[in-house]
Parts: structure tokens; sequence; C-alpha cells
């Protein structure tokens, strides 16, 4: 009998460990209240600890009953431009404002895919870009700016 063992399951399962295990250790530098009363680190440690031990679980399953599977080819274009519009929302949004940095950072998610035509990415852009001004700046009431001091606001 052969051991299959899976090493897609077993990288991503060591992913969640480490996020995981990330999230317990920054917790431990906040309180942790009591079950009662918790402070602002327990919320973190309880994630973590999910995350890691789920990590775990997949880890064991890629090591003892995983399915045979090839890596494919990585989409690089996608991965960079994912990257980029994530990097470029979080140095912008401040500056820029809610929502051009919310339109550019759609815009450049939904043209990571080779196969989206521009009319569909820029609809695409709009939708996501009036949604999440509706939940995020009118129904959660976070204090950013819908336009940036870079656009004279």
């Amino acid at each position: 009998m052969e051991r299959r063992r899976s090493l897609p399951d077993v990288l991503a399962g060591g992913v969640f460990v480490l996020i995981g295990g990330a999230f317990v250790v920054g917790s431990l530098d906040y309180e942790l209240g009591t079950p009662l009363r918790m402070g602002p680190g327990a919320f973190p440690l309880l994630v973590g600890g999910i995350v890691a031990t789920l990590g775990l679980a997949i880890v064991g399953k890629g090591l003892v009953a995983g399915e045979v599977i090839s890596f494919g080819s990585i989409p690089w274009r996608a991965v960079a431009v994912i990257t980029l519009a994530i990097l470029f929302f979080g140095f912008t949004v401040r500056r820029l404002g809610f929502v051009p940095t919310s339109a550019v950072t759609a815009l450049l998610t939904t043209l990571a895919s080779s196969r989206v035509r521009l009319l569909t990415a820029v609809a695409v852009t709009v939708g996501l870009t009036v949604a999440s001004t509706l939940i995020f700046i009118v129904g959660l009431q976070l204090r950013i700016p819908l336009w940036g001091p870079w656009l004279g606001s």
C-alpha cells in the first residue's frame, strides 16, 4: 500500500499555521482579560489558535490521505497585479481618498485576468466601488475621506 502525500495541502496548511501562529504571538502583547471581560488580545489569540489548528489538520490530511496533484503554471501576471493593487490601496487610501483608491484597486484586480475585457472590467470597477463605499463609508461609518488631499479636497 503506497502512502500518498499532497504537497499543495502540506504547503497550504503550513501557511495557515504560520499566519495563525503570528496572530497568537502578536496577541500576547495585548491584555487577554478574563472570559467574562475579554481584553483586546483575546479575539486575535482565539482566531489565531483556530487558524493554526486548522492548518495542522490540513498538513495532517496532506501527509496521510493526500491526492497526487501537480502544480500548474503559476499565473505571475495575476500575482504581481493583485500584490500591486493591495499595496496601492494601503499606501494611497488616506491621501487619494476612498473612492478613487477603491476604483483603481478594483480595476487592477479585475485586469489581473487576461480573459477579462475592458468594458467588463470597468463595469466591475464601478459596481465594486459603489458597493464598497456604501458598505464601509455609509454602513460601517469608517472615517476615511471619500476624496483625499491629493485631489484638492
